[in-house]
């Protein structure tokens, strides 16, 4: 007989408590009245997801009288992808991006201003004109605090604060709920639902250099890759051009479209040679690239633990634009590198930023397992292709978030039953969590394992790549893969316990890491942030198609799709 774990039902469960989740949830509420029980669930506190680190703003048509439109968003879209991005995603994403904007201004979020009271917009790096709404740069931090004010209009919403997702349960083809620990008791439960929305962000973590923060673990990619949902495009991660050294934090984009120069040792600004026609506002794959070019030909300065930089400088900009549009980039460069941005160049190179793949789904978010939606950074629809434009993160987790809290809603309004719960799989998931990683022993120690991968990642899968490096890092992740089998969690305690939870995000970036490096190993070109130096040139004859990797406990399978062209020819970028 299955001893079966303590079980919660609702009517629909969210996974992530960032911008795409909680958009989910307001739509949901908004279409059901308060009606539909939904359980939402976060590994943090609501309110410290990592959409709260969002600073430039979000992208959207607002004004059209500037030449601006539709058609031009999407292409500058389509072309800073690289032309992997799928074109009548983008279209969608484009035209429901500015109903986004007017849906928060209604809701009560401080959008900066121009003189005649319009929603001020500035530029980034691969958009023809200003996009980029903004609230100084602190733009995710109000946006999540409107959206978790929002949400206390609704009834029928149950948080579940610092509860850990193992899996997602699934049978006969539909989704039937996850598993989760709950951190403050450790207990183990299983939250039933008939639907589901998978929200759960990146997977930055897999790097050393990161701007992500610490719970960017890649877990509901994972979960959903184990679940037996395919991931794609797992080969492109974007560096951010603008990494505060030594920390990696986050120089918002928006420094730059406030007009910040990058300057190499010579005091040149450098970007004239690699993008004359947008400068520091060229797309972040070909920003990132001509950094480290500077730095490899000896134009960059020595920087700690080997991390040569250059400069990013804000200083004729002017104290009063950067107190009033950049105040959170002056307190993060005095506190966490000894530089006030007023009086002297902020010291910067590229990092670790954002997981351009995820898991596959239709234009709906749409997993293909019955009952099962995904939504934001954790999943490729695609509209970022190769390269994401900056601001369009913000959008696409709001636009998405949307679409799959409506069809979540609709599926509990029609009636929508999920197949009966696998109690089996269950308690095969709590066995193997507290039998087998926690009760071991003896073993492996768990943190050199994760020291060494994001190490690994940093060294080997960068920004230049070779086949040489893909393949060691692949033999490499095979036997951090093995070690892990064997690691042993010193704390045995039950209440928050961050040693356990701390191994099972490492279990989910190993994953990542592997799917990661097979599919930038099986690509042999180089396009968007995926730069090979065996392979130079971007091949559309035999790439101009998206990679999809399934999980097989044996060795992962591969596949491909291919990428949606409604208007727009692949040609050579220029900037």
């Amino acid at each position: 007989m299955v001893t079966v774990p303590e079980t919660i039902s609702h009517d629909v469960v969210v996974i992530g408590s960032g911008l795409a989740g909680l958009r989910a949830v307001t739509e949901i509420s908004r279409l059901g009245k308060g009606k539909i029980d939904v359980g939402l669930v976060s590994k943090v506190q609501l309110s410290r997801s990592h959409s709260v680190c969002a600073q430039g703003g979000t992208a959207a048509v607002l004004q059209t009288d500037n030449g601006d439109s539709f058609d031009l968003h999407a292409w500058d879209t389509v072309k800073g992808a690289d032309f992997l991005a799928d074109q009548d995603a983008v279209e969608r994403f484009v035209k429901l991006a500015p109903q986004e904007i007017l849906l928060l201004e209604h809701w009560g979020l401080p959008w900066a201003r121009t003189e005649d009271g319009r929603v001020n917009q500035r530029p980034f790096g691969g958009h023809s004109y200003p996009r980029a709404c903004f609230a100084a740069d602190k733009t995710g931090f109000f946006e999540m605090a409107v959206m978790f004010d929002t949400l206390q209009r609704y009834e029928g919403i149950t948080q579940y604060d610092e509860w850990f997702v193992t899996s997602i349960q699934r049978n006969n083809g539909f989704f039937t709920g996850v598993t989760a620990i709950e951190m403050k008791t450790g207990d183990f439960k299983v939250i039933n639902a008939k639907a589901g929305i998978l929200a759960t962000g990146g997977a930055g973590r897999l790097y050393d250099f990161t701007t992500n923060s610490h719970s960017c673990t890649g877990d509901g990619m994972a979960i959903a890759y184990r679940g037996g949902v395919p991931l794609k495009d797992m080969e492109f991660v974007q560096f951010h051009p603008t990494g505060l050294v030594p920390s990696g934090i986050l120089i918002s984009e928006g420094a730059r479209g406030e007009g910040g120069h990058l300057l190499n040792r010579d005091g040149e600004r450098f970007m004239e040679k690699y993008a004359p026609e947008k400068m520091e506002l060229a797309p972040r794959d070909i920003t990132s690239r001509s950094v480290i070019r500077e730095i490899q030909d000896g134009r960059g300065f020595e920087g700690p633990r080997g991390l040569h930089y250059v400069q990013l400088d804000l200083t004729h900009l002017g104290a009063d634009t950067i107190n009033v549009r950049l105040p959170l980039i002056r307190e993060v460069c005095i506190k966490f590198a000894g530089v006030d941005p007023i009086e002297d160049p902020i010291p910067i190179r590229p990092t670790a930023h954002y997981t351009m793949g995820g898991i596959h789904t239709d234009i709906d978010g749409f997993t293909g397992l019955k009952g099962l939606w995904a939504a934001g950074e954790t999943t490729s629809i695609s509209i970022h292709g190769a390269n994401r434009l900056g601001t369009n993160s913000t959008a696409e987790c709001l636009v998405w978030g949307r679409i799959v809290g409506e069809h979540a809603a609709q599926h509990i309004m029609r009636g929508g039953v999920a197949s009966k719960p696998d109690r089996e799989g269950a308690a095969s998931e709590e066995k193997r969590i507290y039998d087998t990683i926690l009760g071991r022993e003896t073993g492996e120690d768990l943190y050199p394992i994760g020291n060494e991968l994001r190490a690994l990642m940093d060294s080997k899968v960068g920004i230049f790549r070779t086949g040489k490096d893909i393949g060691d890092a692949a033999e490499r992740i095979g036997e951090l893969k093995e070690r892990f089998s064997r690691v042993v969690v010193e704390d045995k305690s039950r209440t928050y316990n961050t040693d356990l939870t701390g191994a099972l995000e490492l279990e989910n970036l190993l994953d990542i890491a592997q799917v990661t490096v097979l599919a930038a190993n099986r690509r042999r070109e180089s396009r968007g942030s995926h730069s090979r130096l065996d392979y130079p040139k971007r091949d559309d004859e035999k790439w101009l198609k998206h990679i999809l990797v399934h999980y097989d406990p044996k060795k992962p399978k591969m596949s491909y799709s291919k990428v949606v062209i409604t208007r727009w020819k692949p040609e050579e970028r220029r900037y």
